[in-house]
């Protein structure tokens, strides 16, 4: 069992930067963001494979955002910029057991989730 517990969340002007942490209790070499705006489906923002360093981000996010982590310290990262209205969102930490080649932006793919961190971006 992997608990995860986010961080970081907040309200920002459009253009603005947030940093979210995701404290990890064990370890996963695939881990990510998604977030869920209301009345909207959970959207995958990013992923990392451990091993590797290995990063892949969905389209809406690329060139903003970047996602890492400290295994050392268990925990996962994503580096929000240039802030836009419709990333506001709850963003959701995910964690789970797949290799490389399965480590992508599938909700499915993922076993342990975080309770999510609130960002609102006002233009």
């Amino acid at each position: 069992q992997v608990q995860l517990v986010e961080s970081g969340g907040g309200s920002v002007q459009a253009g603005g930067s947030l940093r979210l942490s995701c404290a990890a209790s064990g370890y996963t070499y695939c881990m990510a963001w998604f977030r869920q705006a209301p009345g909207e489906e959970r959207e995958g923002v990013a992923r990392i494979f451990s091993g590797s360093g290995n990063t892949y981000y969905g389209d809406s996010v690329k060139g903003r955002f970047t996602i890492s982590r400290d295994n050392a310290k268990k925990t996962l990262y994503l580096q929000m910029n240039n802030l836009k209205a419709e990333d506001s969102a709850m963003y959701y930490c995910a964690a789970g057991l797949a290799g490389l080649g399965s480590c992508d932006l599938a909700e499915a793919r993922y076993r342990y989730w975080g309770q999510g961190t609130q960002v609102t971006v006002s233009s």
